[in-house]
């Protein structure tokens, strides 16, 4: 009896191996997000990445804990995927804390609050600007305009728990009148975003009363050279635009002119297509004095039907290597990254009023957090868009958080031999309806506010003595 048990278990083992080997290659979503066992994130973010944020800023755990630093590094990954469910039971779902000596693995949560103030947001900044520079670079090189890599930038915000240290750090939007300020504190952020795979290079946040563009300035030594920028037309101003050309090579910009943009028609290249020189302002010169007086760019007019006429800016000047036709189908390729902030906010974040976190410090480790697992989710659907042969973007964000989401719970249940190879056969099945059809570029919505400041009064927790 004993040998025939050990048989089935033996064969049933076999199965699961193999299984597990062929849906590797196909998919690779079933697995643990622990370093030991969540295979396909593991293979992505290396524990050697994770070993070194740690060390580099110092934060590695020296002394056996309940909660050592690198599987707090997993759980602040898993509170960006598992928003339904409170943080310490992510570390159970998770299974990430460590047996103590009578066995259990349950944390109290003050512990889990105490593990995340330990190693703090630089370990999460670490990760992430490592494993994108690894990730997104790559990506971009392999969806290239004319030998050069796509990127936009852009800004947003998202909002915090409204407690003192958070309002008192990152402030908020006026109200107006004698309303005071949004009802939460709002985080402004800028990244550069992989257009055609929404794979985040490079991040900037913080206080939202410093403007989108000073957090932008900083992300420009992230991008490479060889490399196009799309950009809101909000960024268009010679200190922005000049050292994105002059810090790298071959490096470029595209944007959309203001009304009040103004240049001086240098040379004719073509129907509604000239070379022109922008005058930097004095001012701008007095505050940077390496700007230059001029410089050079082109402008393309274009119409779309139904639609005002507009003019496109950029610093491709060479109309034979980069024809306008192109140049005006390619600029609107600069919405993918409000999709992928959508993806953020409304798939990630699931329109929550905020964030979880209550200080600023834990917010930056949240954020950063949020932005890993995006872009880990982002790096399996590009994956699985090769095995189909597909472009990433016609895989569905949705569908793919879904399935991530659901496996992280089904891994770390314990579940028999025999359930798993039905279960992988089921997930084999469900990858065809990842893919979403072709855009339609001639669909359009016009823009519309969704959620409008109040007309009343601000209703703030008072402090008063006797207050209830």
């Amino acid at each position: 009896m004993f040998v025939a048990s050990r048989r089935r278990e033996d064969h049933d083992t076999a199965i699961v191996n193999e299984l597990e080997f062929r849906f590797e290659e196909a998919l690779a979503y079933t697995s643990s997000l622990r370093p030991e066992g969540f295979a396909t994130f593991r293979d992505k973010l290396d524990p050697a990445w994770v070993e070194e944020a740690l060390l580099t800023t110092g934060t590695a755990t020296l002394r056996r804990r309940r909660l050592p630093a690198e599987q707090v590094v997993w759980l602040v990954v898993g509170m960006a995927l598992m928003r339904d469910r409170p943080i310490w039971d992510v570390v159970r779902q998770l299974d990430l804390a460590l047996p103590s000596k009578g066995g259990p693995r349950t944390v109290a949560p003050s512990a889990v609050a105490q593990a995340r103030a330990r190693i703090g947001a630089e370990p999460m900044e670490w990760l992430f600007e490592r494993t994108a520079a690894e990730w997104t670079i790559a990506s971009a090189d392999r969806h290239r305009w004319r030998g050069l890599a796509l990127f936009g930038v852009d800004g947003s915000t998202i909002r915090v728990p409204d407690t003192a240290a958070n309002r008192a750090h990152f402030g908020g939007q006026k109200a107006g009148g004698d309303r005071g300020e949004s009802g939460y504190p709002l985080l402004r952020m800028a990244t550069v975003m992989a257009l055609r795979s929404h794979l985040l290079l490079a991040a900037s946040f913080g206080p939202y009363g410093l403007n989108e563009r000073a957090y932008a300035l900083p992300l420009w030594g992230s991008v490479p050279d060889d490399a196009l920028v799309l950009i809101d037309r909000g960024f268009l101003q010679a200190d922005i635009l000049v050292p994105l050309t002059t810090g790298g090579a071959n490096r470029h910009w595209l944007t959309r002119a203001k009304s009040t943009s103004k240049w001086k028609v240098i040379k004719k290249l073509g129907a509604g297509d000239d070379l022109v020189e922008f005058t930097v302002s004095r001012e701008a010169r007095k505050k940077d004095p390496s700007l230059p007086s001029t410089f050079l760019g082109r402008a393309i007019r274009y119409q779309r039907k139904g639609f005002k006429p507009q003019t496109l800016l950029t610093s491709l000047v060479d109309a034979k290597r980069f024809p306008a036709a192109e140049i005006r189908d390619l600029y609107h390729e600069r919405w993918e990254l409000e999709l992928g902030y959508g993806e953020i906010k409304t798939d990630m974040l699931q329109r929550l009023e905020t964030i979880r976190s209550k200080s600023p410090d834990a917010v930056a480790q949240e954020m950063w957090g949020l932005l890993i697992a995006y872009n880990l989710i982002r790096l399996e659907m590009e994956r699985v868009a090769d095995e189909i042969g597909v472009p990433p973007l016609r895989i569905s964000f949705v569908a793919a958080l879904r399935l991530i989401v659901e496996e992280w719970g089904w891994a770390t249940i314990t579940a028999s031999p025999g359930a798993i190879p039905r279960h992988l056969e089921d997930l084999r099945d469900k990858i065809r309806y990842f893919v979403l059809p072709p855009r339609r570029g001639e669909r359009s919505y016009p823009r519309a506010v969704k959620i409008k400041m109040s007309n009343y009064e601000r209703k703030r927790p008072s402090t008063a003595k006797g207050a209830k």
